[in-house]
């Protein structure tokens, strides 16, 4: 019953998260946005306490069940050994605890965190999740909705609608199939291997849960050592011989408990492990690094920009706009500052997948590895629109009203003289002006020349939304494009 339970709510928290990064609509955020908050890292980095303290209350109370059901990457390997499992049963057997492996990557992982550097976010188990699904399957998602949107069109329905499906990002399409492969197989044969080897979270709620309140027990005078208990556990924790559990790498998936003939093992309150052999406790000497290891990673802040899209030119061939230089990146209001959004965000690719304008895209460039940053070849960023804001778990993009947003300045419009139409065909254009929402850009005499009339951007009214970058004619750069802002301003 205890397996069945863990099993349902796993299998509910794995959807939900699956599926808020597989929709596109914006609609599942209202109802399973909470799930991406309650993630463990997330939550640091946004200083969500509740939703810290609640993990590490499960944890002292249960053991790892965080890894066992609110984890995604966790329960995506377990469906992966699961189906390992039908073609070779009972394939697992006891290793010993890589601690010094773990310890180290944990240490590697805090320092790179601290240095705000993207590297981190590799291994960042719900941000890694993320990435594979946006990068991988939403685009499969997103074609076989606009093969159902086609299909209800010719029957004049309307239940679906079609999007566009594009690239967003070479490198963390790239990233995203490798950590996929890697996972999978090392899930394949080793069951838990990546989440007890290299997982900074699995680590630490690891060191926590040798603490439980509750664990699994073995009962040495039932125990018949038959072995089931051992070759049925994906962690590899259980020791059966010495009738001991690795509660450090032990998930509370309980397969042990349900696959005991005998009635030897149970999840238990202050349970004190029988050993048939001669056996002392490991030394203490990692008490202090457990508390080093775990107070750094309650400290820490993280981090990690976007690439380019296609432009349709309609009956006419355009050729296909470029994403300008930009000295600064361009980061969505909410973010603050540059400073506070590369500090907090993992990187995990959520606020692309829900940007209806397709104006977020994940950066190639090594400083901001796969951080989203907005361009607007595709589209620009509507004043109405917050969704990225409220679907953000880390704080990176800290949830704003519509009324704040039109008073955020997160860039500011740049002209360049060299690119206007207006200067070199001599044509009347305004195009950007006539499209700002904020009224920031007024058209002037060109001085040099009084029937040319070219844009005047005023920096204190620009948003940065990149309305006028977006509907710019200019081709392949834009005349006029939009520069960040390393602080947000208020109007």
């Amino acid at each position: 019953m205890l397996k069945k339970i863990r099993f349902v709510l796993a299998l509910l928290f794995w959807a939900g998260i699956t599926l808020m990064f597989l929709d596109f609509s914006g609609t599942l955020k209202c109802f399973l946005g909470w799930m991406a908050k309650i993630q463990f890292l997330p939550a640091i980095l946004a200083l969500n306490i509740g939703a810290v303290l609640f993990v590490l209350a499960l944890t002292l109370l249960f053991g790892r069940l965080y890894c066992s059901i609110i984890c995604p990457m966790g329960v995506f390997q377990d469906f992966v050994s699961r189906i390992a499992g039908k073609f070779k049963k009972r394939r697992f057997k006891f290793s010993p605890e890589k601690r010094k492996t773990r310890l180290i990557i944990l240490g590697i992982f805090v320092v790179l965190l601290v240095a705000f550097s993207p590297i981190a976010a590799l291994i960042a188990p719900y941000s890694a999740y993320g990435r594979m699904i946006s990068s991988i399957f939403q685009p499969l998602y997103m074609l076989v909705n606009n093969l159902l949107a086609k299909a209800a069109e010719h029957y004049d329905s309307y239940a679906f609608y079609g999007v566009d499906v594009w690239l967003k990002s070479g490198a963390t399409l790239g990233v995203a199939l490798v950590t996929f492969l890697v996972v999978t197989i090392w899930s394949w044969k080793k069951g838990r291997g990546y989440c007890n080897t290299v997982c900074p979270v699995g680590t630490v709620l690891g060191l926590l849960s040798t603490k439980s309140l509750y664990k699994i027990k073995i009962d040495a005078d039932k125990c018949v050592n038959c072995g089931l208990c051992e070759k049925n556990c994906k962690a590899e924790a259980v020791d059966f011989k010495a009738h001991t559990v690795d509660y450090s790498r032990c998930v509370a998936c309980m397969n042990c408990i349900e696959i005991c003939k005998k009635d030897a093992i149970s999840f238990t309150k202050n349970a004190v492990q029988k050993s048939s052999a001669q056996k002392t406790d490991k030394p203490s000497d990692s008490a202090l690094r457990k508390t080093l290891a775990t107070g750094a990673l309650l400290a820490v802040s993280g981090a990690l920009k976007a690439q380019e899209k296609q432009f349709d030119g309609g009956f006419a061939v355009i050729e296909d706009k470029k994403i300008p230089a930009r000295d600064c990146p361009v980061k969505p209001a909410g973010s603050r500052s540059l400073r506070n959004f590369s500090s907090h965000c993992t990187a995990c690719q959520l606020c692309v997948t829900q940007c209806p304008n397709n104006v977020l895209r994940p950066s190639s460039k090594i400083e901001n590895f796969m951080q989203p940053e907005m361009s607007f070849e595709l589209g620009y960023c509507r004043p109405e629109c917050t969704r990225c804001s409220e679907v953000c778990p880390t704080g990176a993009i800290e949830k704003i009203t519509k009324e704040e947003k039109t008073s955020i300045r997160a860039g500011h419009a740049v002209w360049i003289k060299a690119n206007c139409l207006s200067v070199n065909d001599g044509v009347k254009c305004g195009n950007c002006a006539s499209h700002c929402p904020s009224g920031a850009i007024t058209m002037v005499k060109l001085p040099e020349n009084p029937s040319v009339e070219v844009p005047a951007v005023d920096s204190e009214r620009c948003l940065g939304c990149g309305a006028c970058e977006h509907l710019c004619p200019a081709r392949p750069f834009a005349a006029i494009y939009v520069e960040g802002n390393e602080v947000h301003g208020d109007m």
